[in-house]
């Protein structure tokens, strides 16, 4: 069971407090259609809007793309006119909002290409494992189309100034081991078993107090952003809110109990 996004293009799964979203138009390399980047936002929404949820692992359908990017094929008729291009911008914005109003945990499995806004959605992830064989890159510079401000500063946040210039400029692609060298990922593992490796770091994910895992999320954010633009009041909420649950409780119960916790999110 999962949601419906109002395309087949992409598709939400569930299995226990794991919600997996993928996106699945594997014969073109699962790009970042006009259709798709449509479907995001309500789509973000809906997953943090859903008790049941502690988890969110974004993939690419086929095993051969995590996301490849825009569609090219549809930069003519959208990222050509003034116009055309700022309700294009207007629809990353919007993806962004919904990005950031995502308070759980979002693991990225990356399988083959991660390219330009696919490399850009994976950094969206709070951690991302790609297998042994993935290739990463922004080629921006190999297309002539210019690459906003948000993009650069999203990559440099991950890879540092550096880096960030490499990708760019060279607009080359980068092998897994480098991608793991450089910081764009936290693990590389053979192909085969990724799914092994991603679900069982999820599923440790799910089982741990959920409100203490969000309220580390916001703190991490928190840490990333300019200092007159933290919410250092949301993340202290979240804070209280956990000394004041059932799961604090349950926690201080299970440990004097010698058995594993069963936390409930309140």
């Amino acid at each position: 069971m999962g949601y419906d996004t109002g395309t087949e293009k992409l598709l939400v799964e569930f299995e226990d407090h794991i919600a997996f979203l993928t996106f699945n138009d594997p014969a073109k390399h699962n790009p970042l259609s006009r259709e798709v980047r449509e479907a995001l936002p309500p789509t973000l929404r809906a997953l943090q809007a859903d008790p049941e949820v502690r988890v969110v692992v974004i993939t690419g359908a086929g095993g051969k793309a995590f996301v490849s990017g825009a569609d090219i094929s549809e930069f003519a008729s959208q990222r050509t006119t003034p116009e055309a291009r700022a309700a294009y911008d207007r629809a990353a914005a919007d993806s962004g909002r919904a990005w950031s109003a995502l308070e759980k945990p979002v693991l990225a499995m990356i399988q083959g290409f991660c390219m330009g806004g696919g490399l850009l959605t994976a950094l969206q992830a709070d951690i991302r494992i790609a297998s042994d064989e993935s290739q990463f890159g922004i080629p921006a510079a190999k297309l002539g189309l210019g690459y906003g401000f948000g993009g650069v500063e999203t990559l440099i946040e991950h890879v540092g100034p550096a880096w960030a210039a490499e990708i760019l400029f060279s607009a080359r692609r980068f092998s897994a081991q480098e991608a793991l060298r450089i910081g764009l990922v936290n693990h590389v593992v053979k192909g085969g078993d990724i799914k092994e490796a991603v679900v069982d770091l999820a599923r440790a994910i799910s089982e741990n107090a959920p409100l203490t895992v969000m309220a580390c999320k916001a703190a991490i954010r928190a840490a990333l952003q300019d200092p007159d633009r933290r919410d250092l009041k949301r993340v202290t909420e979240m804070v209280e809110a956990c000394f004041r649950s059932e799961d604090y409780r349950e926690g201080q119960a299970a440990f004097l109990e010698k058995r594993s916790p069963k936390f409930t999110g309140r």
